[in-house]
């Protein structure tokens, strides 16, 4: 790549003490190998990597107190970029008509470019002509860019195609002029089309980031807009620098690389990159940024770390070699799962999980390593899950986030009564110094988090510790699934935690019509669209499940990122790794993307076929009541089928007649239970209230299909996840204040039993089966340790812990105030415990048969029976029966549940069961049943094939293969 590599700037402490040193050492050598070097390059690297003529002040900003150094303020702020550079030969610049205007494209070098309406441009160093193009925009290009409005398309001067690498680099224009000259519109260019046509080959490569071998370290950054790009080198994570050295750039990917000498067994090598960009409204800007592809960092991220994944030292004690040694705890832990729909996922915080655990050591708490204290309250209590049938820990995001300082985090004190305001209030005064965030802000998608480690100052603490934790899930036969965000990050432009605007501005990130940053998914959102943004996605799980053995990957806001590029990464798992990774996640559809007005979406109703599952609502909705953003009064009014619908009516509904609409209400809800536990098969047919036969697609929800997935792998079934009230505060909402205890404990195992009775994949957040409340807290993610806190004792719930936040809950706080004080809602350890108990058994139950985690859905279709349908039906009662004839691993003939959300005994007569030798499940017949009722109670008998079942209950029921 030319002696430049080899000789850089700056390799020692004081610039001038080896500008002196080399002049009198090797002054001619250096000058000749600088030079031909350089000649050797394609001719617009030549002048992209030319050293910048203010280079003396290169160390400084090495370890400067601010980010970023603007070395060429623009003469003119020109921030918006309203046209477009579709592909080398097409610019589009939507809602303008050319008529007689002409077009031109003007670029500077050093931001001197003015651009005033009425006058002629000045200051710059290039104009090329832009000719109005003549007929149809390419069908591949146009499908791409479908969403632009209707303007002007354009075509650049062929002379623009010798000094694009210049054009990319430099202040870029496009103006509309009359015949004379002057200006009458300018706007800057939105240029990813171009960027991922030029410099497709990048996305070929496989090393970016720091690649250490036994004496070097090689440094890879795509940086294809920059005008020069150093390396800062530090021997440790505070350090003074080492060296700075001028990175080579590749014309051909727009990639800048480096190796450097470095003693890799030692300690690890700390970088960061030095990027010299064209910003626009700012001018040429030397950014110090660290690196995306960040495998480990040092404190709140401040440098890179150059680590090799495979040495040694960076593995646990125990950490099998191959996670293919059939002896491995991993792959026991795998071999629970033979099918995506074998799922039955735990939803965990890492902090939550141990922050308020006595049983792990002080300095634990909070941490990646608290899971490796097999004798805490916490792996007790997940160890006992597992056994009864959990197969996965999903954890909250766990990659390097931006809100949690990683030095000297903080943890209020907190004091008040049940409804107090002062325990938020504690919170609120130090919210952006505390230890607690959900993780929903990314900074570096390769890293591990560093809060969670005991030391995040070495890099190498953090990758041992997760994978620590890790091992020791695997070894009380839990995979291990990650909760992934890559359809936003936690800032863009010129913040100092914008990793990607920072090195290749406007790329990275989806540009409304006016340039700036979408921000639909509430932060700034990516465009995973774009061919180096879809990769750094695809290298960053490829990474997580190779090197950190993860099994499944849960996406924030899937439907913000293209099907097809879902796809793509699905196989390249695959393909890499010999074995399935599980894919789901949030398909809601909204935004910018809504109905696909960019791309296919990986979409609820965009992914039939692609095994990728989405979270489904319809179930959810049905059982809780009301959705996703009601209002105070909503939350009260709009009961669902576990917590009162009609046949419980609470304070606001006690006017409302139990007419006819009202029952047919009910009936419909019981329908939308239905669709969930047959998987939301879109042609599985069942009887509906008004006695047609339907299938699950001719079912409305909300305009949509209420079934809408081709196989149960496509869909996953919760009733409560870390967004928005547990369940527990739900049913405080909706069930009558009259409730007691142990009504509402049983109205929460109904909910759960729903999720774990339901075809496809089983998801509970961490909690639900001990009843967990939020104190009413509607989105507790910066709520801090106090309303998020789990108490593996099993002695609180956390309700009635204060007030929630006010910012997100205050308008509701005269409601929620007189339920905190209400001492009739709080559960005692008692219903906790027994809660727990028969969660267990439900996931038993589901483990105990493949009936409940059939594979197809023709297997569902075949298998499959509701009775107790049509409008004749008891409609607080859901009643079907399951197939097992000739099923491997069915283990009963036949099994038939029902579900009884009433407050009253109901009983269920279906002839077609006359004469059947059923007798209840073992897991609820045992002495020790977690649901004593329904041991003693339930009851089936044979000669009218007449069921009764408790009131809140679920009773299963089985026939003996013969």
């Amino acid at each position: 790549m030319g002696g430049a590599q080899r000789y850089p700037l700056i390799d020692t402490p004081s610039h001038n003490q080896v500008f002196m040193r080399s002049l009198k050492l090797k002054t001619t050598f250096r000058f000749f190998a600088w030079v031909m070097g350089i000649a050797a390059l394609h001719p617009s690297d030549a002048a992209l990597a030319a050293p910048p003529l203010a280079r003396g002040d290169l160390l400084q900003a090495c370890s400067a107190p601010t980010h970023a150094t603007t070395l060429a303020p623009a003469k003119q702020s020109i921030t918006d970029a309203r046209a477009i550079w579709l592909s080398s030969d097409i610019i589009q610049w939507p809602r303008v008509e050319g008529g007689d205007s002409r077009f031109a494209l003007y670029t500077s070098q050093d931001g001197a470019l003015i651009a005033q309406q009425g006058a002629r441009v000045t200051g710059f160093d290039q104009r090329f002509e832009l000719t109005q193009r003549n007929g149809e925009v390419p069908t591949a290009i146009a499908e791409r860019f479908k969403y632009l409005e209707r303007g002007v398309v354009l075509v650049p001067d062929r002379t623009i195609a010798d000094s694009l690498d210049r054009v990319l680099s430099a202040q870029t224009v496009i103006v509309r002029e009359d015949g004379s000259g002057a200006v009458l519109d300018v706007t800057t260019l939105q240029w990813p089309g171009l960027l991922d046509e030029r410099f497709a080959d990048a996305a070929e490569l496989n090393d970016f980031g720091a690649t250490v071998s036994r004496d070097r370290v090689s440094f890879r950054v795509w940086a294809p807009t920059a005008k020069h790009v150093h390396v800062c080198v530090f021997d440790a994570p505070m350090s003074r620098v080492r060296a700075v050295h001028l990175m080579q750039r590749d014309s051909r990917t727009g990639v800048w690389s480096l190796a450097v000498a470095a003693n890799t067994r030692r300690q690890p090598t700390y970088f960061t990159y030095l990027v010299d960009v064209w910003v626009n409204g700012v001018g040429v800007v030397r950014n110090r940024v660290t690196d995306p592809y960040s495998i480990s960092l040092s404190a709140d991220s401040k440098r890179s770390a150059a680590l090799n994944l495979d040495d040694a030292a960076l593995k646990p004690k125990g950490w099998e070699r191959s996670s293919g040694d059939r002896s491995s705890a991993a792959h026991r832990a795998r071999a629970r799962v033979k099918h995506a729909v074998d799922m039955s996922i735990y939803e965990l915080h890492v902090r939550d999980f141990s922050a308020s655990d006595a049983t792990v050591p002080v300095k634990l708490r909070g941490k990646y390593t608290a899971f490796t204290q097999k004798k805490s309250r916490g792996m007790q209590h997940l160890t006992a899950l597992s056994k009864a049938g959990m197969t996965d820990v999903h954890l909250l995001p766990v990659f390097d986030i931006a809100t949690v300082p990683e030095r000297g985090c903080v943890t209020p004190a907190i004091t008040g009564s049940a409804a107090s305001e002062t325990q938020q209030a504690a919170i609120a005064q130090v919210r952006d110094r505390d230890c607690f965030n959900w993780g929903y802000d990314p900074f570096h998608f390769n890293a591990p988090e560093g809060s969670y480690a005991t030391d995040a100052d070495d890099a190498r603490v953090r990758v041992r510790e997760f994978r620590a934790m890790v091992q020791s899930l695997n070894e009380i036969g839990m995979r291990v699934g990650m909760d992934v965000v890559y359809n936003h990050m936690s800032a863009s432009g010129q913040n100092e935690k914008s990793v990607l605007d920072r090195i290749v501005p406007g790329y990275y990130y989806r540009l409304n019509a006016e340039g700036k940053v979408e921000t639909s998914t509430c932060c700034d959102n990516t465009a995973t669209e774009h061919r180096m943004m879809e990769k750094l996605m695809s290298d960053s799980v490829l990474l997580w499940a190779r090197h950190y053995r993860i099994d499944s990957f849960r996406f924030d806001l899937m439907g913000h990122q293209p099907r097809a590029a879902m796809e793509r990464m699905q196989a390249r798992l695959t393909k890499a790794l010999g074995r399935e990774i599980q894919f789901l996640g949030e398909g809601w559809n909204f935004g910018e993307v809504e109905n696909g007005k960019r791309f296919v979406q990986a979409s609820q109703l965009s992914l039939n076929g692609t095994g990728i599952a989405t979270f489904t609502d319809r179930m959810r909705d049905a059982a809780r009541g009301g959705g996703y953003g009601d209002d105070a009064t909503g939350l009260v009014k709009n009961q669902g089928y576990l917590n009162g619908l009609v046949y419980d009516q609470n304070e606001a509904n006690l006017s409302a007649p139990i007419d006819d609409v009202a029952k047919q209400r009910l009936m419909k809800t019981a329908d939308m239970i239905r669709v969930g536990l047959a998987g939301s098969i879109r042609d599985y047919t069942m009887t509906s209230f008004d006695g047609a036969t339907k299938r699950l697609e001719e079912i409305d929800y909300n305009g949509q299909a209420a079934g809408y997935v081709s196989q149960p792998s496509e869909v996953v079934n919760y009733v409560e996840n870390h967004d928005n009230e547990t369940l527990f505060d739900f049913n405080v909402y909706k069930m009558p204040l009259s409730a007691t205890r142990e009504e509402r404990a049983r109205a929460q195992v109904l909910g759960i039993g729903l999720t774990a009775l339901s075809q496809g994949i089983a998801y509970y957040h961490a909690g639900i089966e001990i009843l967990r409340s939020k104190s009413m807290d509607r989105n507790s993610y910066d709520s801090g340790d106090w309303f998020n806190r789990i108490d593996w004792t099993l002695q609180d719930n956390g309700f009635a812990s204060g007030l929630p936040r006010k910012d997100d809950n205050g308008e509701k706080w005269p409601i929620i105030a007189p339920r905190l004080l209400n001492e009739k809602i709080k559960p005692t350890p008692a219903e906790i415990a027994r809660t727990f108990a028969a969660t267990r058994d439900l996931l038993a139950i589901r483990q105990s048969s493949t009936l409940f985690r059939l594979r197809s859905a023709d297997e569902i279709k075949r298998r499959l029976r509701f009775f107790n349908v049509g409008p004749q039906q008891v409609p607080t009662v859901i009643a079907a029966e399951l197939d097992g004839r000739d099923l491997a691993g069915a283990n009963f003939a036949r099994i038939i549940y029902l579900v009884n959300v009433d407050k009253v005994v109901q009983r269920i007569d279906e002839a077609r069961l006359i004469s059947r030798k059923l007798r209840l499940h073992p897991m609820q017949a045992h002495p020790n049943a977690g649901d004593p009722r329904v041991r003693d109670y339930a009851r089936f008998d044979p000669t009218f094939g007449r069921f009764e079942i408790p009131a809140r209950s679920i009773a299963v029921f089985v026939e003996l293969n013969r």
